[in-house]
């Protein structure tokens, strides 16, 4: 009898030794889990010299009420004017500078997302695009369905996990 409690007693000891090295609960601050948030738009309204119009300006304004409290770490956006014209008031108002992008388009696209979800991980960053091909390719790209922010003030938030798959919040902001 004796020796029937101790086997038992080994064993619970055991099993309480075993859950608590493998530690089998969920883990709040894992260093290895992190997700990265993307913010996708396509530039503000723009006339037919490609420079933004009244309805432009106010909605790179408004960008800054729809995304300025996400703790946006960096901003990337190719060499054009009306996508830096875009972005200028919200990386003024954080206080970052916009880092330039070759132009999305073609295999450039797969770079520049490996590029930002590395240099990033676990951080937010918002991305101007132009041209509803290119805009498509990335979205597809970070895990996106269907349609990408191709209108003017299409605000797509993409949570990207280090593994699993992304989800998509698809908004809007401005007029």
């Amino acid at each position: 009898m004796k020796s029937e409690n101790r086997i038992v007693i080994l064993k619970t000891i055991l099993l309480i030794a075993v859950c608590l090295v493998c530690d089998f609960g969920p883990k709040a601050n894992a260093e290895s889990e992190k997700t990265t948030t993307i913010i996708l738009i396509r530039h503000a309204d723009r006339d037919n010299f490609f420079i933004l119009t009244e309805d432009g300006r106010r909605r790179a304004e408004a960008l800054l009420e729809a995304v300025g409290d996400m703790d946006i770490k960096a901003i990337y956006s190719p060499d054009l004017q009306r996508n830096l014209d875009t972005v200028k008031p919200l990386a003024k108002h954080l206080g970052i500078d916009i880092t330039i992008t070759p132009r999305i388009q073609g295999t450039v696209i797969d770079q520049i997302a490996k590029k930002i979800l590395a240099r990033h991980a676990g951080e937010t960053v918002l991305i101007v695009g132009n041209g509803s091909a290119n805009l498509r390719a990335l979205h597809l790209r970070l895990g996106g369905t269907g349609e990408g922010p191709y209108k003017y003030g299409d605000l797509f938030i993409y949570t990207i996990p280090d593994q699993g798959p992304a989800k998509v919040i698809k908004s809007r902001f401005g007029q």
